[in-house]
């Protein structure tokens, strides 16, 4: 069991480990990082979430350290489906200034409902000066620039344009190359089938009706 100081610092080494392997892909110019698979061939990703899910420490408390980092990128990447990376780097930001401030004297306490009434600040002027994405073509641009691939946020916009906001867009990997767009008309409701003996392609597991009456 470790108290104090020494627990602090082993959670610190622990966060910073997975935060300065994760910043490095942070931004327009940011760098790949090589992932080491037990089995197959390495990966090269750019997803800070994805590196963070593949590290892994010894150290008992610089692992507790690592896991916090990594359950910021997770939550992230469920609320908001992007920005793991920028999220990572203010985490570590805000631990180092949080243990600096304890170290001098700090209530921690004190500290933390300081950083909760910055974060309702900052968030408050980030939604002032936000800015809608209405056009085709900034959903292109923006698409491009989390896709990495700007074919491949051109194609997305084209789905939004052709589905709607509230249209179901759905990715799936092709076995020839090249990039398709495929329009499937009709509605979708969030539930399962109640049994599975209204599958009607056991491989993809879909029910698939033809022309039904509703």
């Amino acid at each position: 069991i470790a108290y104090d100081e020494e627990a602090r610092r082993g959670l610190e080494r622990g966060l910073n480990a997975l935060a300065d392997a994760v910043k490095v892909t942070l931004g327009p110019k940011g760098r790949n990082v090589v992932l080491e698979k037990k089995w197959g061939a390495p990966t090269i990703t750019n997803d800070g979430v994805s590196i963070a899910k593949e590290i892994e420490l010894e150290d008992p408390y610089e692992k507790i350290g690592a896991e916090l980092v990594k359950e910021v990128a997770k939550k992230t990447d469920d609320v908001a489906g992007d920005g793991t990376t920028t999220a990572t780097v203010l985490a570590q930001a805000l631990v180092k200034e949080g243990l600096r401030n304890v170290a001098a004297g700090a209530n921690p306490l004190g500290l933390k409902r300081g950083i909760e009434k910055a974060v309702e600040s900052v968030t408050e002027t980030l939604l002032k000066s936000a800015k809608d994405v209405e056009t085709k073509e900034q959903i292109a641009a923006t698409a491009g620039i989390s896709a990495g691939d700007q074919s491949i946020g051109d194609l997305i916009a084209e789905a939004m344009d052709k589905v709607g906001n509230e249209g179901v867009i759905t990715v799936e990997e092709s076995n020839t190359f090249g990039l398709q767009l495929e329009l499937t008309e009709g509605m979708r409701f969030d539930k399962g089938y109640i049994s599975g003996y209204f599958v009607t392609d056991a491989e993809r597991q879909e029910a698939v009706l033809e022309d039904p009456f509703i």
